[in-house]
């Protein structure tokens, strides 16, 4: 399989979420042999979209000169996109962000209805892309937290879409927290193992992966400096 792995974090390779996102290749890596190729949209030059919509009607060439028409070509001829985020104001940090508004080119100004909704109709064929979802995120647990980024990611990518978000995850740069931190990323490699063999991930591993790593009041204490 060819992943094509956008990691959105400005931190880059020091990213809390890129230790998750690491352990699920590495998973997926030994179940099969896997093509990847790591991008840090931190390193990218990507202008702000504008909105003018020429792209919708010129057959997909934007105005801006940058990095994106690069980025969208390696888009299209990958087989699985993961985006890997830590959240930021409940939802992308705004470079990753960026880099989801340009990518109007794909589709046109035409719409069509897919169930109750609207969608723009595409001008390239991305029918063969599975979309993976790895977020992590500074509180002690998923309550409240990730909803609306799990919300945008099944609109962007209504099918064949993975998600997994893990809470406490500034520990995995914690060297003193590997005993909690470790099995964690154990389970992640199980998750990527099923999915390069299954194509999805069972429901109580998603969960489990989900959980807080030790107690939110003692996570919340710690983070809190009273621990």
């Amino acid at each position: 399989m060819k992943i094509l792995v956008l990691n959105g974090s400005p931190k880059k390779e020091q990213s809390d979420t890129m230790h998750i996102t690491r352990a699920f290749l590495a998973g997926m890596q030994e179940a099969a042999p896997q093509e990847v190729e790591v991008i840090h949209i931190a390193e990218k030059h990507i202008e702000f979209c504008v909105g003018c919509f020429t792209c919708k009607r010129n057959g997909g060439t934007c105005i801006h000169a940058d990095d994106m028409k690069a980025l969208l070509a390696k888009v299209l001829e990958c087989d699985l996109l993961l985006l890997n985020f830590p959240l930021y104001g409940y939802g992308m940090p705004a470079k990753l962000k960026a880099f989801i508004e340009r990518t109007m080119p794909l589709s046109c100004m035409k719409m069509k209805k897919v169930g109750e909704r609207y969608e723009h109709i595409g001008q390239a064929d991305f029918a063969h892309l599975r979309y993976l979802m790895i977020c992590g995120c500074g509180f002690p647990n998923s309550k409240g937290n990730f909803e609306p980024a799990v919300e945008q990611f099944k609109l962007l990518f209504p099918h064949q879409h993975t998600i997994l978000t893990v809470p406490e995850s500034p520990m995995f740069n914690v060297p003193e927290a590997d005993v909690v931190t470790k099995p964690r990323l154990e389970l992640v490699r199980e998750a990527g193992r099923q999915y390069a063999a299954q194509g999805t991930i069972d429901a109580g591993l998603v969960a489990q992966i989900g959980s807080p790593m030790i107690p939110e009041e003692k996570y919340a204490a710690i983070a809190n400096g009273e621990a």
